[in-house]
């Protein structure tokens, strides 16, 4: 079995099409024909449903796809661990991270850190909260940033970098848009637009308000922290965000006020598996992370 009999068979099993798969290889559609005829001889079975120009796995295949991808993986981390240690100033860093965090934080330590490691590639990924966290256990990324920072998940090893404050967003037009700071207890009346049912940040907001005596009142959801900002700008409600999401992107027609009665916040860190160690090239992206809030704070 060679090497790249395997890769033919992955692109394949995914296409359902050697033509398609062909092209996505740059190489001729007999060529990958031959290849995968060769690898179901060698291993005595059809690993393929032919059905006209189309093609479907058989059940081996689809047993035999999942072990050959999980091969792959082993393969490519097993390449990455020997680039990196022969120089770990040029290998790459994959990181999750939220909507939340991508307009300000993301972009100011990835900077950051490129002013001192340019040639560091990044593969970055956005998602939903417990999606990073999956994506970390399961390794198909390495660390993410994240607020807040799970405490009970004990398959991960969490790092607070700092805590933060929620603020309301208002609409402009709202009776105490003009104030400098209100109670939480002010908006119980309010619409207000949160993220979906499961959402972490949608928890916060619901969770601040019960402390306080009061469940809030959902007119509207938002997919995604842009979308939350817009419906607000439209004056369809209120809500409430962590106050980093709005450095320098306040939307029109709203409104920032602090809340100071009782303070919400977040906590906001990264996290890393607890079951493996990180890359090479990672583990300096982690611990240049921990340095850079850590003389943030100390100049606070």
């Amino acid at each position: 079995m060679e090497l790249r009999q395997i890769q033919y068979f992955i692109e394949v099993a995914k296409r359902e099409h050697m033509t398609d798969a062909a092209d996505a290889l740059h190489v001729a559609q007999s060529a990958v024909s031959r290849q995968i005829v060769n690898l179901e001889t060698e291993l005595g079975v059809n690993l393929f449903i032919r059905e006209g120009r189309n093609i479907r796995l058989t059940h081996i295949g689809q047993m035999f796809l999942k072990k050959m991808e999980q091969a792959m993986d082993v393969i490519e981390q097993a390449k990455r661990e020997i680039e990196e240690n022969l120089d770990p100033k040029k290998g790459t860093v994959r990181i999750g991270f939220p909507s939340s965090l991508s307009a300000y934080l993301l972009p100011s330590v990835v900077s950051a850190f490129r002013k001192d490691y340019p040639d560091v590639n990044f593969q970055l990924h956005q998602g939903a909260y417990y999606y990073l966290i999956d994506s970390v256990i399961r390794g198909d990324i390495d660390m993410a940033l994240l607020g807040p920072v799970p405490k009970e998940d004990h398959r991960v090893k969490s790092e607070i970098l700092f805590l933060e404050n929620l603020v309301a967003l208002l609409p402009s037009n709202h009776p105490l848009a003009k104030r400098k700071s209100i109670s939480l207890d002010d908006l119980r009346n309010d619409a207000f637009i949160l993220s979906p049912q499961g959402y972490i940040l949608r928890d916060l907001v619901v969770n601040a308000c019960k402390q306080h005596g009061f469940e809030p009142q959902v007119g509207f959801e938002g997919m995604d922290i842009d979308a939350i900002k817009g419906l607000v700008s439209a004056g369809l409600g209120v809500t409430l965000l962590p106050e980093i999401t709005l450095i320098d992107s306040l939307p029109r027609a709203t409104a920032k006020v602090e809340i100071d009665e009782p303070r919400v916040t977040r906590t906001v860190g990264v996290i890393i598996p607890k079951d493996r160690a990180l890359m090479p090239t990672e583990l300096i992206f982690y611990k240049f992370i921990r340095a850079f809030f850590d003389r943030l704070s100390g100049y606070q």
